[in-house]
């Protein structure tokens, strides 16, 4: 399977190079980054630290789609949505892990969506998926009298907030609830806040040194707390999925799915 990367000179644009080069089952069939990045035209082998592969990093994102059965997306979400509207015209399946997202962003996705398949994730971790289907559980049998919190830490140079990771575990609860995340999201606390509104869920947000991503949800009562959490030690693990979820999307309907598809669960 021909498996392509965007935004292939950053640093998870080059773990997704290595991880695609060292699956049995796929190929790399290239990669891109925008135009007039220092390096364009650099071998994708010695870019990232392998041999040689014959394989330059271009800024030719339609002729990359062309030549792939799957292209992975870990950008920015304005490139996204350009790379989402082209993946739709060639009907090339699109894994996108890029945070930071709109509301309106993922309208625009689920559009493309009806044109080819798209796995779209906040998070490409097996055991972040994993984590969240637990969410869901725990969120659905716990009464209102148990309070929801979303605790994560990021690196500093992380630019959004709450993570994408945690706004999917906020939603994964909030489904759990019945409810729309939107409708109970207490993200700013800050000052003379009052006391904490019944049916809530909160999120905090903490940022420091090279943190991969920590990511906490406490369930919380009287006398009672209950903490469901993962800590992610290195991006490989995003690679590893988002690879995973490029090999099970070819060929599939088109369709907006998830990890949760992915993984069958």
């Amino acid at each position: 399977m021909r498996i392509g990367i965007v935004g292939g000179a950053g640093r998870m644009g080059q773990m997704l190079i290595r991880e695609v080069a060292a699956t049995k089952d796929a190929t790399l069939s290239g990669a891109t980054e925008r135009p007039g990045a220092g390096a364009v035209g650099r071998d994708l082998g010695t870019l990232v630290g392998l041999e040689p592969m014959g394989l330059t990093l271009t800024d030719d994102a339609p002729t990359l789609f062309a030549n792939s059965d799957a292209v992975i997306d870990f950008t920015s979400p304005a490139a996204t949505l350009a790379h989402a509207e082209l993946a739709a015209s060639l009907r090339t399946a699109l894994i996108v892990g890029t945070t930071g997202l709109s509301s309106d962003d993922h309208a625009k996705l689920a559009e493309a969506a009806t044109r080819t398949p798209l796995v779209v994730s906040a998070n490409f971790s097996l055991g972040v998926t994993l984590l969240a289907g637990l969410v869901r559980k725990v969120a659905a049998t716990l009464g209102p009298d148990w309070d929801i919190e979303v605790l994560e830490m990021h690196h500093r140079h992380k630019v959004d907030a709450p993570s994408g990771t945690a706004l999917a575990l906020g939603r994964a609860a909030a489904a759990g609830r019945g409810v729309a995340l939107e409708d109970v999201k207490d993200a700013v606390r800050d000052g003379h806040t009052g006391a904490r509104r019944a049916g809530d869920i909160g999120f905090a947000t903490l940022r420091g040194g090279d943190v991969v991503g920590d990511h906490t949800v406490m369930f919380a009562t009287d006398a009672e707390r209950l903490e469901l959490t993962h800590k992610a030690g290195s991006r490989a693990i995003f690679a590893r999925g988002a690879v995973r979820a490029a090999l099970w999307a070819a060929g599939k309907p088109a369709g907006l799915y998830s990890m949760d598809d992915v993984l069958g669960l």
